[in-house]
């Protein structure tokens, strides 16, 4: 049986054109929780709770005795022009929270079909409340791309002050760009961990035509991205998992003028603690030596600006989740995906309470296109991944897909009215 057969598909199809044509950016995803809260309580029976964190919304559908389980959905954009061409590609524009300046905003990362999926799932476990017992809780979670949202959420009392339940199990999903249709998991570490970094190099400023009355932080900025791309290729075991990388380089207004300082963004991924403490060392090292270098008279600025963990699968859990998609899903689930340096912050929702959480993916790249690429041997050159300017899910399946797999998941550990277990 098509356990959506009971829910309007499209409908869901028309609510994620809206959610992709007005994206937010994070903690100014106002509109978006207001979507969200409306949809929700238009369902009816679930316990509503808004501006958690910032704007984060949670709904609380109980329904008798038995386990807490937490499915999870992020809300955020990101600062991209969107190239998708889409008839409802979005060109919003917003000012960022950190420099203030207008930019475009693009859910290039699939948090809309995210919030869709998880509405949609929210009704279809609803409907089919007399096939389980417990309490569901559903969770839109603001600021994932910054790495705050989950514990701004935590902090602002998420199972405490506002009242929602601590469960017992936590699940969340992303999409990627896999074949649509197409499910992913694995045991133990899933997603890497990840740190950013503000790097202030400091400068002496002057006119262009006379650099020798100045400390150029243009080429000091050069000379530190540069170096910073050995840290892993000459500094971590090739065994090892890590990425360093320089996302933003700013530096002076005028073609004459040499300025005062430059400012570099770094992000690394990591997958040991180790690793991460040894990057984030090396790092400092590079940045003050180059300095030193450069004869800077002042020493550079560091400013932590995200941190999110590394996503580990519990062993458990994830024993229930293979058997219950493999069973769905059949050959299109894979359980042994590789680890990727691609970060969440959702497992903070669930460690700090001390409760297992398990994650996974799913593809969201048409059929044929995804077909033809991989035959050509070009789908890292030529399929648009996560956070460029031309992602955008194949609504179709990857939505159902999507659906599915929250639902089948929840069910997984609901067990049944007798309190079965699969």
């Amino acid at each position: 049986m098509d356990m959506l057969q009971n829910i309007d598909i499209p409908q869901y199809a028309s609510l994620y054109k809206h959610l992709h044509a007005h994206p937010e950016l994070s903690n100014l995803e106002a509109r978006t929780a207001s979507t969200l809260a409306s949809h929700l309580s238009r369902l009816g029976s679930f316990t509503i709770e808004t501006s958690i964190g910032g704007h984060g919304v949670v709904g609380v559908l109980p329904n008798g005795p038995g386990r807490t389980i937490l499915l999870r959905a992020d809300m955020d954009a990101l600062p991209i022009r969107e190239a998708t061409d889409l008839p409802y590609a979005s060109t919003a524009t917003s000012r960022d929270a950190d420099r203030g300046v207008p930019q475009p905003v693009m859910h290039a990362c699939g948090h809309d079909m995210h919030m869709t999926c998880l509405l949609a799932a929210a009704e279809v476990l609803l409907k089919a409340r007399d096939s389980w017992t417990g309490t569901l809780v559903v969770l839109f979670q603001p600021a994932e791309e910054r790495g705050t949202g989950a514990q701004a959420m935590v902090d602002d009392g998420l199972y405490t002050r506002h009242g929602i339940p601590v469960p017992d199990f936590l699940l969340g999903q992303h999409v990627m760009a896999m074949r649509a249709g197409t499910v992913g998991s694995r045991r133990g570490t899933a997603m890497a961990g990840a740190d950013s970094l503000r790097v202030r190099l400091p400068g002496l400023g002057g006119h262009g035509s006379q650099p020798h009355r100045t400390v150029d932080p243009a080429v000091l900025a050069a000379h530190v991205v540069v170096r910073l791309q050995t840290l892993v290729s000459r500094e971590v075991d090739p065994a090892d998992v890590a990425v360093v990388t320089v996302g933003s380089l700013h530096a002076g207004q005028s073609e004459n003028v040499i300025a005062d300082s430059a400012e570099i963004g770094v992000d690394i991924r990591s997958v040991r603690s180790e690793t991460r403490d040894k990057l984030l060392a090396s790092i400092r090292r590079v940045v003050v030596a180059e300095c030193q270098a450069s004869g800077c008279t002042v020493p550079p600025e560091f400013t932590v600006t995200r941190h999110l963990p590394t996503t580990v699968n519990d062993e458990g859990m994830m024993k229930v989740l293979e058997k219950s998609f493999g069973a769905h899903f059949g050959d299109r689930y894979d359980g042994d995906i590789s680890t990727t340096t691609i970060s969440e912050d959702f497992s903070v929702l669930g460690t700090s309470v001390g409760r297992p959480c398990a994650f996974w993916h799913w593809g969201g790249i048409e059929e044929g296109l995804w077909d033809r690429k991989v035959a050509e041997g070009r789908v890292l050159e030529d399929v648009p991944a996560n956070h460029t300017a031309r992602f955008a899910p194949a609504i179709q399946p990857t939505m159902r897909t999507g659906i599915e797999a929250l639902v089948v998941a929840a069910l997984a550990f609901f067990g049944g009215k007798e309190g079965s277990k699969i």
